[in-house]
Formats: C-alpha cells, structure tokens, sequence
C-alpha cells in the first residue's frame, strides 16, 4: 500500500514536467465535450495502455520494445489525423473516407459526430502507447523493480497506479480547461478558432513526439523540475535506506527474525549447497553483492578479513551474488571473480533473485548477522560502520560460548578499487547507461536497440553525459558498432568507474582516456596508465580516474580504438 501511494502521486506529479507537454493537445482534443463521455475515457485507456507497454518494456526483452515502436508509429498516424480534421472540417470529412470505423470516431467534427465512449477510449490507448513520462526517482523504482522481479499482477497494478496519478491530474486540468473554452466560445464566439488552434497544437504534439523531442531536451528539464520533489516523497514515506538497529550499551541485540532458506541459489561455489538446518550452532554473516559493484568491492576486503580472523572460532561467511546486470548471471564469469577478488568462503549464486526476496533485501552491499539458533540479529546496509560490524560478530561468537577471540579490528588499509571512498558528498551520481534507467543524457533522442549515430553536444552541465558515433543502446548498456566512438561526461568526484565488457566475440577493446581535453597523468585509474590507454578484456569494473589531488569537476572522455565494446554504468568516489 506505501508503495501503491508513493506511485499514484509520483503520477500525479508528472502534470508538473515538461515532458507532460506534447500530450497535451491530445488530452485538450475534446475539452469541449462532456467529461463523462470524452474525457473519462480517454484517459482510462491512456493508462490501461501505457501500464500494458511498460510492463512488457520492462520485462518482455527487445521484441516488446520494438512492437511497441509499431504501436507508436500507427498511434502518430492517428493522432495526426486528428489533428488534421481539427484545422478544417471539410478535410475531416474527406479523411474520414479511408478511417470508417476510426477515423470517425478520433476526429472533432463541428456537428459533433463521434461523439462515442469507443471513440475516446481509442484516442486514449493512441495517447498511451505516445506517452514518454520522464524517468525520475519513482517512475525508475517502479520500472527496477518490474526488471528484477519479472511481469506480475503487482508490477502492472504499480505502472497503473502510475499512470493513474497522471490521469488524475490530467483530468483536473481538462476539466478546468473545458470550462474554460465553453466560456471563450459563448463569450466570444471563438469555437472555430479554438478547433483550428487545439488541431495545431495536436500536430505540434505528434512532431515533438516523432523526433524525440519528449524524451530528449525535455527530458532533461523535467528531471531538473521534479527529480527533487519525487526524491522528497519517497524519502518522505519511506527512508531511502532503512534504519540500523539502535540500541543501549550492555542491551541484548534484538531478534529481527528467522534467517530465510537458502534453497534458491542456482548454484555454490568454492562449497556444497548450505541450509539454514545445516548452519545451526554457527555464527552466520551472509554478504549480498554482485562482482560489478563499486561499494560492494569496497566491502570485500572486511568481509574477507573477518572471515580470515574468524573461521577458526565458528563463524560461516556466505556471499550472496545477486547479479545486477545480465552478464553478472553468468556462472564463468562469477567464478572468475571470485578468484580475482580472492574470496575463499561460500557463495551462494542468486540468479532468480530468490534469496534476494527471501530476506526482503534492497542493497548492495547487504550485510546480515545471524546466531546460532538461526535468528537474524543485526543487520548493515552499504558500506561503513566496520568496527561495529566486527563488535557484532565478536559478540554472537562469544555469545556461541567462543573464547580467546583475537583482538583488535581487520585492517582498512586498502588500495586500487577497494580503497575508501573520498567523503566527498558532492560527487557525480551513479549513472546507468542503457535506457532503462539512464539520466542526465545530453545527447537527444535514444534509439532504443537500434544502431544510431550520436553526436557530442560542445558543452556540457555538471554531471551530464553524452555518446559520439555509432551506437545500439539496449534496457542495460550500450554496444559500440564502429571503432572511434567515444562517452563523455563531466563528473565531480576523486574516482570515476566504468563498467564496460568486450563485445559477442571476446576480443579486446582498446581505449584512450582523456580529462579536460589531455591524457591523465598522474590522475590515470589502476586500469589506464599515465598516457590515459587501457584495454577491455573482460566484463566488469574499470578504475579510469583517480585524481591526485581533491575531487573537483572534470570533463572525462573515453575513446575506443576498437568496435563491440558494451558500456554499462559509472560509478564515482
């Protein structure tokens, strides 16, 4: 029900982004008709529509975002049409000919013809499959989460709820807008007027739509416009990360509950399959994180030091990898992790998300601590707060009946990736590349899993990125076609990470590395040398960037000398 609520007035708040304005027209088509019949209707099906279209975006893979790209093509015919009998009746009836059964019913006629239920509802779906609603921080929760848990019941009801909070105040601004030109066309006589000018705005709505504009430039002053009050809500209702448990010195660690099965891991490594049956009388720490994951990196080396200092005296550490991209299911690539990170302990590979769901998890890195009778007893969300970490497990050891533990805290001194991060709070956001969750695009309209080329704006705004030549951005990343292409972005923050991979074929990707225009020097990152190059040779975390000196704003570029790289997220500290 929370999330129902924040979903529904997320919807509402669109009727504040620009990217609400090229469908406008289409809602103000038939302001001049009764709500009930017109109105109402059209934007049930606008909804109903685009809930459909964003739940098969979300989960139904390529072939459902290129069904609807057909679907949006024939709406554009439509409503063009519409727009086009709005200007001039007698044209309406000329073109009303070949749209028997729809024409008809989606045109305005001044002798109020089509003036039926069906007919709105029609222009309603035509207007949802249009829709483009900005991907701020609600619309991008629900769309995660449609992702990671697959088409439900609950997913669609969430999208709805969505598009039913923008149908809501949709439908208060029609019905202000209604009264409105009631009282023009009797008070002035400016029906006819009025027609011409909605049929004009209708077709600047479909030309807005058809290059992009909507997803494009206004996109990015929506987000300016209501990322944050979107963010405030749902940091409102429910805090952004959920609180640790607090409690009096000398006070007994509360029980959070019974550790959920670990029956839905699709496969171990470096141990049998583990049951929670099997785990009694030990002291259990599970760690969820996946391979790629910059914070979760920064985690392992505590993780690996307390089970190191700790094995001996009964305590089990699992690792849960529970993969955020597709490439992070494979098993391959999860082992050779594995090796390269040096974890010794357990890890349980999660690739239905089912242990994930089984402790109501929401972080990466996740970390539970667990008695010997199997109850959860603390847990830590993120990074930080190791000596406390370590003091819980001290004390469910000794707790255990463990004796002579070892002294003293795992060492922080670490390097490369898994150094600390700088502290500073003013650095760059994580930034997703692929479509689904991308933000901050300064480069126009993307293509959705088709080839395009790109070009780099001159400038950019703090914390924008843009792609350069010839790219096919999917839901997860973007796959370089030709050798040459470059990303840009001007970032704050002391490191900059990239997740890249090669492409299908496995060779190496050559790139150059460049920061306000020159190679990095002493700023280059573990995986570039001081010339700025460095070469793709596996999916996962590149270290590019790490400043010498503070962690102000830089303009980074990096350009691949080779086709087929796949681009993924940045990640900054």
């Amino acid at each position: 029900m929370l999330i129902l609520i924040i979903a529904y007035f997320g919807g509402i708040l669109t009727i504040l982004s620009p990217c609400i304005l090229p469908v406008l027209p289409f809602v103000f088509a038939r302001a001049d008709r009764p709500f009930r019949r017109n109105g109402l209707p059209m934007l049930a099906g606008m909804a109903l529509t685009f809930a459909a279209v964003a739940t098969l975006a979300a989960v139904g893979g390529g072939w459902a975002i290129h069904a609807n790209q057909y679907g949006r093509y024939a709406a554009l015919v439509v409503l063009a049409v519409l727009g086009a009998t709005l200007l001039s009746t007698r044209l309406a009836a000329w073109l009303s000919r070949p749209f028997v059964a729809l024409g008809n019913r989606l045109s305005q006629r001044s002798t109020g013809e089509g003036d039926s239920i069906w007919g709105a509802a029609g222009l309603g779906v035509a207007t949802g499959l249009l829709w483009a609603p900005c991907a701020g921080p609600i619309l991008g929760l629900l769309l995660t989460a449609a992702a990671l848990y697959g088409a439900s019941v609950q997913t669609t009801l969430l999208l709805f709820t969505y598009a039913a909070g923008a149908a809501t105040s949709l439908g208060v601004v029609l019905l202000l807008g209604g009264k409105v030109f009631a009282w023009m066309k009797r008070s002035l006589g400016a029906g006819e007027w009025l027609r011409r000018a909605l049929g004009v705005l209708v077709l600047c709505g479909v030309a807005a739509i058809a290059t992009g504009l909507d997803t494009g430039v206004l996109s990015r002053v929506s987000l300016a416009a209501t990322g944050g009050l979107e963010q405030n809500l749902i940091d409102a209702v429910r805090p952004a990360r959920a609180a640790e448990p607090t409690r009096q010195a000398g006070q007994e660690l509360p029980i959070e509950g019974e550790m959920p099965s670990l029956a839905g891991a699709t496969q171990w490594f470096n141990s049998r399959p583990l049951s929670t049956q099997s785990l009694r009388g030990k002291v259990v720490l599970v760690d969820f994180w996946t391979y790629s994951c910059i914070n979760c990196l920064r985690a392992m080396p505590y993780v690996r030091g307390w089970y190191d200092k700790y094995k001996d005296h009964g305590l089990v550490v699992i690792g849960v990898h529970s993969p955020e991209f597709a490439f992070e299911k494979d098993p391959a690539n999860v082992a050779k992790a594995i090796k390269d990170l040096g974890v010794d302990y357990p890890v349980a590979l999660d690739n239905d998300y089912a242990i994930w769901r089984g402790f109501n998890n929401q972080y990466w890195p996740a970390h539970y601590f667990i008695d010997t009778h199997g109850r959860i007893r603390h847990h830590h969300y993120g990074e930080g707060a190791y000596r406390q970490s370590e003091d819980i497990i001290r004390e469910l050891l000794a707790a255990a009946g463990q004796k002579d533990l070892p002294g003293g805290y795992v060492s922080d001194n670490r390097g490369g990736v898994e150094a600390a991060p700088s502290g500073d709070m003013t650095i760059s956001p994580e930034t997703y590349i692929g479509y689904a969750r991308a933000a901050n695009f300064a480069g126009g309209q993307v293509a959705h899993n088709d080839p395009w080329n790109y070009r780099a704006p001159r400038t950019l705004g703090t914390n924008q990125w843009t792609l350069d030549g010839r790219w096919t951005v999917g839901r997860q990343d973007a796959q370089l076609a030709q050798a040459g292409g470059r990303i840009v972005y001007r970032f704050r923050g002391r490191d900059l990470h990239l997740v890249l991979g090669p492409g299908s074929d496995g060779k190496p990707v050559r790139f150059r590395v460049t920061l306000d225009g020159k190679a990095p020097g002493a700023d280059h990152g573990m995986d570039t040398d001081a010339a700025g190059n460095g070469v793709v040779t596996e999916q996962r975390l590149y270290q590019l960037v790490r400043q010498a000196n503070g962690s102000g704003e830089r303009l980074f570029e990096i350009e691949f000398l080779d086709p087929g790289v796949r681009a993924y997220a940045f990640t900054f500290g």
